[in-house]
């Protein structure tokens, strides 16, 4: 076994657990933001390419035609599917914090008073 893979799994003692932070709905409202951000970036991204590679090129060789008909479908391909991504990230954040601010407002009020 590496050496490098000795130290990666074996525990550190001096290491403090980690705490689990409950989700709340700024935090995931602050997260929506910034993945719809990103979305939005990614899809203008997106469009710019698509219109870039919009343009027909003409090529001697059917190799190198095909070659270039596929690098030009992966790199649209991967921009649509990260733009997918951050946009599916985006809706699932907010309808955590809708869910979170419903559960708080029918919680019972007993928590409070003590």
């Amino acid at each position: 076994m590496p050496l490098v893979f000795e130290m990666m799994t074996s525990p550190d003692p001096e290491s403090t657990p980690v705490k689990s932070v409950p989700p709340t709905p700024l935090r995931c409202t602050t997260g929506a933001l910034i993945a719809g951000s990103l979305a939005l970036v990614m899809y203008r991204l997106t469009m710019a390419m698509v219109s870039t590679y919009s343009k027909p090129t003409e090529f001697n060789n059917p190799l190198a035609a095909r070659l270039a008909g596929l690098v030009r479908s992966m790199i649209v391909g991967v921009s649509t599917l990260g733009t997918m991504v951050f946009g599916i990230v985006t809706l699932g954040l907010v309808a955590l914090a809708l869910q979170l601010l419903i559960q708080r407002l029918t919680k019972p009020q007993d928590s409070i008073s003590n």
